[in-house]
């Protein structure tokens, strides 16, 4: 039996879990540079599987099969793909940023009217987060990633709701030194509530179209109900197909999110600390748009074509709507979640406009918002914990009291809008080229997006970091060592990949072309050449 690398790559963060878990009370120094050390060594382990990864080899390798609840069919099946290994990846390098980032975010508090805050859980958490959704990347059993696609909400939960922002939500940095500490975790407490009933909502659909599956296919291996379905041998009836895609899609388009199931998120990236609210939206969330290509598309080519209209404005709704929100907003971080549900739906109308160009730009996009994000919301962070206030109105002139800070955000700020040169920008260029070749209109009022996008961002960076300086700013501290080693990285890929994007475009494409063969679907031609030929053909 070959080495399974797969599963090494998940349980080594789960491990690490348990032991950060474990480490006594009183050395929380230790339990951080442990939780560091395994986030280090998965992100070793995900390298190797990209370097073994063969991009113009089987679809699916690194595969791993073993019986786990036969009586059910349930198999312990793991593989990966172009995209799953690009998410791999992502994932793995981003913990250790994370970390980092939140290297100070439970320690125990001074005042000791709040409450103390148990580091080793913090870390631990993040690593059990990032073993389930490593997971959830390599699953080609339906029901093991259903687990593990419902198990990471508790773990999230509880560093949502007991691991909230030290800054204040909603009023001024003055006024939060008077505030109730008592408001601050409903606040949370609301966050995380409603974090956890939205997906587990999505989650209890999904289970009743994956029992369905079974019921339809007798087994819950992607795999064999793919190669059924492509062989005739799988009679699947047109509204079943249909029941069982909107029962898998509605729990993604949940955890996507995609509007109207998108308002737990604002709740949740504002109370998090900024650490785990790039958790949830670099990380988490892309679970649900990996499962769209990977599920959706692959289990029901049919009702993914049946639905694509539909989703299609759905995701132009998302783009638009949460733009036009996130110019609004008086909160950094209710900001940058409002960006990311528009980059979300971004994501979803690559996927579903049925091209390569389309898919390679979602996947692509996947990964670079996952940089992008991580690196304007941590950079937030370090902002928001020096002043103890998420509102743009406290803040003015920053850039001249902390010029490396400001430099960052700014980076981090045209990433996100997708300025040529940067990684965001191809991704998005790609979405919308390949939207535009099969739905031009959607294509063309897409691009409103990319408009407000510029809004929101240079708003914000010029509310912030120009005109006068402060008084509350005038004292401000510059980037430590610690910030720079974990905001200087994700600016090189960012840089990195805006130039070169070929290292992601050759994993990438392989897959992407097997999941339009699942759907039975082909470029379409550019119009001007249909023209030409039509053209010569009258001649």
């Amino acid at each position: 039996m070959s080495f399974p690398l797969l599963t090494v790559t998940a349980a080594v963060p789960a491990v690490g879990a348990v032991l950060t878990a474990a480490v006594p009370a009183a050395r929380r120094t230790a339990a951080k540079w442990l939780a560091l050390l395994f986030s280090l060594a998965t992100l070793a382990l995900a390298v190797l599987v990209a370097v073994r990864f063969e991009p113009g080899g089987a679809r699916y390798q690194l595969t791993e099969s073993r019986a786990w609840i036969a009586d059910f069919g349930v198999r312990y099946e793991l593989g990966v793909d172009g995209i799953g290994v690009a998410l791999i990846a992502l994932t793995a390098l981003l913990i250790p940023f994370i970390i980092l980032a939140g290297w100070h975010d439970a320690d125990p508090l001074e005042n000791k009217s709040q409450r103390w805050r148990p580091t080793q859980g913090f870390f631990a958490l993040i690593l059990m987060v990032e073993a389930m959704v490593i997971i959830s990347f390599e699953a080609t059993d339906v029901f093991l990633f259903y687990i593990f696609f419902e198990a990471m909400l508790i773990p999230m939960y509880f560093l949502i709701g007991g691991f909230g922002d030290r800054a204040t939500s909603s009023r001024s940095g003055s006024a939060a030194a008077g505030g109730s500490d008592e408001n601050a975790a409903a606040q949370r407490s609301y966050a995380a509530v409603k974090f956890l009933l939205y997906n587990l909502v999505g989650g209890l659909i999904m289970l009743a179209a994956v029992i369905g599956l079974y019921v339809v296919a007798g087994n819950f291996s992607l795999q064999e109900i793919t190669a059924a379905r492509a062989a005739g041998t799988l009679d699947m009836a047109t509204n079943t197909e249909r029941l069982l895609f909107l029962g898998f899609f509605f729990a993604f388009a949940v955890k996507a999110p995609l509007w109207p199931l998108h308002t737990w998120l604002p709740n949740a990236m504002g109370e998090a600390t900024a650490p785990v609210a790039v958790l949830i939206t670099a990380v988490v969330d892309k679970v649900g748009t990996f499962a769209m290509l990977r599920f959706c598309l692959g289990l029901f080519p049919d009702a993914s074509k049946w639905a694509t209209p539909a989703i299609l404005v759905l995701a132009l709704i998302s783009i638009v709507y949460g733009a036009l929100v996130a110019v609004g907003q008086r909160d950094i971080k209710r900001l940058v979640a409002y960006a990311s549900i528009s980059h979300f739906g971004f994501i979803i109308m690559g996927i579903f406009a049925m091209t390569s160009q389309g898919q390679s730009g979602a996947t692509l996009y996947m990964v670079n918002h996952g940089i992008s994000t991580a690196a304007l919301m941590l950079v937030a962070g370090f902002l928001i914990s020096r002043r103890g206030s998420r509102l743009i109105a406290d803040y003015g002139g920053v850039q001249k009291v902390a010029p490396v800070l400001a430099g960052t955000f700014l980076i981090g700020g045209l990433a996100t809008l997708s300025l040529p040169g940067l990684a965001p920008f191809v991704s998005e260029f790609l979405v919308l080229v390949g939207t535009f070749a099969r739905y031009p209109v959607i294509g063309i009022i897409a691009t409103i997006g990319i408009v407000l996008a510029a809004l929101y961002t240079l708003v914000l960076y010029q509310r912030t970091m120009t005109g006068p300086v402060k008084e509350e700013v005038r004292t401000m501290q510059d980037l430590s060592l610690r910030e720079v080693l974990v905001v200087a990285p994700l600016i090189v890929l960012l840089i990195g990949l805006g130039v070169y994007p070929k290292p992601l475009t050759q994993i990438v494409n392989p897959a992407v072309e097997h999941t339009l063969s699942d759907v039975h679907e082909k470029d379409p031609k550019p119009q001007v050449a249909v023209e030409a030929k039509n053209g010569e053909a009258a001649k």
